[in-house]
This record gives C-alpha cells, sequence and structure tokens, in this order.
C-alpha cells in the first residue's frame, strides 16, 4: 500500500491561516493531518517551509481548444497544480456526436487528472448552420444513462429557454431529473428573461463580462464563473467579485489554446489575484472548494478520508507549483511526470472531395458589400459597408484596403462554399484557413486570392484537419486529425506548431495578435453581430440570414 507523509505549512480554513503539519497519506486517501507540536516547531526553518493548497479545478473548459487530446491535455495541466476539470466536450459532439463525447471520456481515463464531464446541450448551436451531428433530448438521455457525467452543458439556447421550446426544457429536466446541476451561457440577458432563464433551473453562467452583470446574476441565485481564456477574458473586470461574493464564485478558462497553457492555467489567476490583494482563504473557496461542491466531484478537499488530491507551492506569492498529488501518487514532482499519454484511436469526419479556385469566385456588381469587422481579443464581431467594384462581373480582395474574401466550406458534405468579405486580417498574400471553426467545425478561410484560399481548404482536407497558412511558394500547417480539432502530439510540439503558424501569418501583414484564434470564432453565429456560415452570411442582432451586398 502506498504511504507517504508530507510536510509542509498546511491551511487551517476556520482561522484562515496557515500552521506547521503533516499529512500521512495510505494508498489513496489523507489518513490524518496533524498539526506538528511546539516543541518540533521551534526547531524547524519555517521561513523555508512550503504550503500545501487544495487541488485546483477548471470549473468550465473545452478541451479541445487546447488542441490537445485530454491525455495530453493532463500532461501539461498538472504542471500548473490542476487536478481536475468540468469538461464540456461540445466542440467534438458537433464533429462526431455520442462518439465524440465517448472518446474524450475513455481517453481521459487513461491518466490521473480527474476530467469531469457533462452532456452537450446544444449540438448544434442554432439550425442556421450544418454540423456533423445533432445531440437531440433521447441522445442526451442515453449519454445520461451509458458515461458518468456530472451535469448538462452550456445551455446557449437561451431563447429556446425563454420561448418555451419542449425540447430544450426536456433537456434541463434529463439532468434536474438525475440531481445533476445545469450549466449555463447568458451573455447579457437581464430583467425577466435572465430571471426565466434562471428559474427554469440553470445554475451557472460564465459569460458575465460586468460587475453589473455578474451581480444581477449571483442575486438571483447564479453561481458565476469567472472566465479568462485565450479568446475571452474577463478575470481583470471580475476579480473584486471574489473577496464580495466567495462563496458564489468559480474560475474558468473555457477554451484555452496550447500556447497559452503552457504558460499557466487556474494557478496563474491566483497569482494575479494575490497580486491586487485578495485573501488566499477566498481564492481557494473559487478555485477549488466552489466547484467540488457545485458539481459534487470526487476530488479531496485536504480533509482525513478525502482523496489525496493537493498541490505544493513554493510559496504565497509566485505559487511555483513544485508537486501536484492525486490520489495520493505525486503525479508531477519538480519537472518530472509519473505518467505519460498513451497512443490513442483517431476518430474523424472529413469530406474527401477537393475544391477548386472557381468554387470561391465572387458574381456581383460594384455597390456597398457587408463587411465583417472581427475585433482582436474579442469573440464579437462588428459590421461596416464598403464600396465593392466588380471586374467583368467578379469582386476580389481588395487588400489595399484591407477587405479579403472569406469562406466557409462545408467539411461533411459536398456544398457550395458560402462566400463574405472581411477586415482586419490584413494579409498581402495568401490565405489562413481552419477546422477549428466553432461551433460547427466546418473549414474557415480568409485569403486574397482564390487559388491561395482553395490551396488552404484541400491541404486541411488531406491532412484530416488542423490549421494552415498558404502562399505563393510555401505552405505550413498544424495538423489536428483527431476530429479535426485536437492532436495526439505533446502538448510543447502542438504549442511550437501554433506559436510558429501565428508568427508566419503576421509575417503577411497581419497585424492581429492571434489570427487563427479569431478566424475560428468568424463562423459563431450565436455571437454578435455579423458572421458567416456554411449556409451564407448571418446577421446575429436579427437572427437572419442576410445578404452580402447591402
Amino acid at each position: 500500500m502506498n504511504k507517504l507523509e508530507v510536510i509542509a505549512l498546511l491551511p487551517d480554513f476556520k482561522n484562515r491561516s496557515f500552521y506547521p503539519g503533516i499529512i500521512r497519506i495510505e494508498g489513496h486517501a489523507i489518513k490524518a493531518i496533524k498539526r506538528i507540536e511546539q516543541s518540533v516547531i521551534d526547531r524547524l526553518d519555517i521561513d523555508s517551509m512550503k504550503f500545501v493548497l487544495p487541488p485546483l479545478v477548471d470549473a468550465h473548459i473545452h478541451i479541445e481548444s487546447s488542441m490537445l487530446v485530454p491525455s495530453r491535455f493532463a500532461e501539461i495541466a498538472v504542471k500548473h497544480g490542476t487536478v481536475a476539470t468540468v469538461s464540456d466536450p461540445h466542440e467534438i459532439a458537433n464533429v462526431l456526436g455520442e462518439k465524440g463525447v465517448s472518446f474524450m471520456i475513455e481517453n481521459g481515463k487513461t491518466v490521473p487528472l480527474k476530467f469531469n464531464f457533462v452532456a452537450p446541450s446544444c449540438v448544434p448551436a442554432t439550425a442556421f448552420e450544418e454540423s456533423g451531428a445533432t445531440l437531440n433530448a433521447d441522445n442526451i438521455a442515453s449519454l445520461f444513462d451509458s458515461e458518468d457525467l456530472v451535469g448538462l452543458g452550456e445551455m446557449m439556447n437561451f431563447p429556446g429557454v425563454i420561448y418555451d421550446d419542449p425540447e430544450v426544457y426536456r433537456k434541463i429536466e434529463l439532468s434536474k431529473e438525475r440531481g445533476l446541476p445545469v450549466d449555463g451561457h447568458a451573455p447579457g440577458l437581464k430583467g425577466e428573461d435572465l430571471k426565466k432563464y434562471i428559474d427554469a433551473g440553470i445554475t451557472s453562467d460564465h459569460e458575465a463580462v460586468s460587475i453589473e452583470e455578474a451581480e444581477e446574476k449571483i442575486q438571483l441565485g447564479m453561481k458565476i464563473l469567472i472566465r479568462e481564456g485565450s479568446a475571452a477574458k474577463n478575470f481583470d473586470d471580475l476579480a473584486e467579485l471574489i473577496s464580495k461574493y466567495p462563496d458564489q464564485l468559480m474560475l474558468c478558462s473555457d477554451d484555452l489554446h496550447p500556447d497559452d497553457l503552457q504558460k499557466g492555467h487556474i494557478n496563474s489567476l491566483l497569482k494575479r489575484a494575490l497580486n491586487k490583494g485578495i485573501n488566499i482563504f477566498d481564492l481557494m473557496k473559487v478555485a477549488s472548494i466552489n466547484p467540488v461542491g457545485h458539481y459534487n466531484l470526487k476530488v479531496g478537499q485536504l480533509k482525513e478520508g478525502d482523496p489525496a488530491d493537493f498541490i505544493v507551492v513554493k510559496d504565497l506569492k509566485e505559487l511555483k507549483v513544485l508537486q501536484t498529488f492525486i490520489d495520493g501518487i505525486p503525479v508531477y514532482n519538480e519537472g518530472i511526470l509519473s505518467f505519460e499519454s498513451k497512443e490513442s484511436r483517431i476518430p474523424n469526419k472529413m469530406i474527401d472531395s477537393e475544391t477548386i479556385a472557381d468554387d470561391f469566385r465572387f458574381y456581383g456588381t460594384k455597390g456597398k458589400y457587408r463587411i465583417i469587422i472581427p475585433q482582436d481579443g474579442s469573440l464579437i464581431t462588428k459590421q461596416e459597408r464598403q464600396e465593392m467594384r466588380d471586374e467583368n462581373g467578379i469582386i476580389s480582395s481588395d487588400p489595399d484596403r484591407d477587405i479579403l474574401k472569406i469562406a466557409v466550406v462545408n467539411r461533411y458534405r459536398k456544398s457550395k462554399p458560402a462566400v463574405a468579405w472581411i477586415k482586419n486580417f490584413g494579409l498581402k498574400e495568401g490565405a489562413i484557413a481552419s477546422t477549428v471553426a466553432h461551433d460547427s467545425h466546418n473549414i474557415v478561410v480568409v485569403g486574397v486570392d482564390d487559388e491561395s484560399i482553395s490551396k488552404a481548404v484541400n491541404s486541411l482536407i488531406r491532412h484530416r484537419g488542423g490549421i494552415i497558412m498558404v502562399n505563393s511558394v510555401s505552405e505550413s500547417v498544424l495538423p489536428l486529425p483527431v476530429a479535426g480539432l485536437m492532436s495526439t502530439e505533446k502538448a510543447e510540439e502542438v504549442g511550437r506548431g501554433y506559436e510558429n503558424l501565428n508568427q508566419k501569418v503576421q509575417e503577411l501583414g497581419c497585424q492581429l495578435e492571434a489570427p487563427f484564434m479569431t478566424l475560428s470564432f468568424m463562423a459563431l453565429l450565436v455571437i454578435p453581430e455579423l458572421k458567416l456560415g456554411d449556409k451564407g452570411l448571418f446577421d446575429v442582432d436579427d437572427f437572419n440570414f442576410v445578404e452580402p451586398k447591402s
């Protein structure tokens, strides 16, 4: 039987202080927690002792956004003190349905990190685009019956809740009948609509972007997840809530790309919060205690008899993680992992038929056209109307004015690409494309000329998914063969590939901080204002398709 002792400064939650103590581990559990006697303390160098903290939990994440399969995600996450996640496999479910959800669960079980999955509630996110699968209420019931799930994933279809969509309510009831929480997704919702949304049984939200929005939701009984991911960053705007509502908050990343994941995870938020003067005991609540309680996770909380899950940090300033314990095993010990990812099967769904440049020709006459205007570091786009000129009935990109062609290609069946116009990518040549295209994950591409656009799309089809940059003389690609979303390679390799591609795109003239991240949200039809799906240009505010020419 595994027997270990950890001597460190341990948290006293009642008195909100740390004391020298010993954690005795037998097997997978904490056998005892003892204070060190004063006579012994007098002989210790207290100033050099390490600190033990409860295990860190990401309360809402799409693992797919890391571009890593769960087992590879675990290898890097435990280095940052992450012991558990609440993961919504929404992205892979849009590609592969129930089989995709099962893949994530199976792969996660091959490593010690405690992955906890919820059932994706909105697949597809809207009826206005084509995804690879649909999860109706019967599918959700099947998942609840066959898998060990901890809740229903974010209910993005808040109009369906407000306007009494019976299918939406059936999904919610399936979770409530099992005593499981229902996650929310209600950006900007307020007043009576918000109250009805919460009264339906939805218990959390990670979309709040202001103190006012968060407080209204908290006062109506919601738990607020403060989000800090690669795309949406709300921590600095909401961090002051932690001291005021420590029992009603959690922390999450939502979408975290591989380069950012290498730099840190929930531990980075704790460090930033400490620098803002927020108390470590309030932080331990929002980073560990609250998500474990809310989702009823099988994760230890530094109590006798609990699973021996905790982290050891050097100090309470830098929060450098020295050790991560999961079920009594130091899975990360000062640079060394005790486990590694095993080979994984590679599920996917991708058309075989390639495109030609003519598929992307835009036939039209001169006049004003709608232009998508992405905002750097935001999911939200604006729209403008710009004068465009035709040449023999064909309208082309105008890189001098930074007006480029954007197209979405259905990856599940052969159909005509949807084409529109976009600014702020700044490319002077070539094209970039991705099969990470929330939420249906069709192929999204932005380019200067039709030949480059077609070349980029075809290469991704041959690679069975990924992100790519092409120009007249070369191409660089990061293959993502698992559902076109993830790699089976190590996080460091995927992170380097992702950073390298971002740099190459910037060398083509792009000024966006993270061009592929921005590109991945240009087909997300539930986030305002103007987006492009595989069926055409979509005005999110009016929730209708619109013509490119205004």
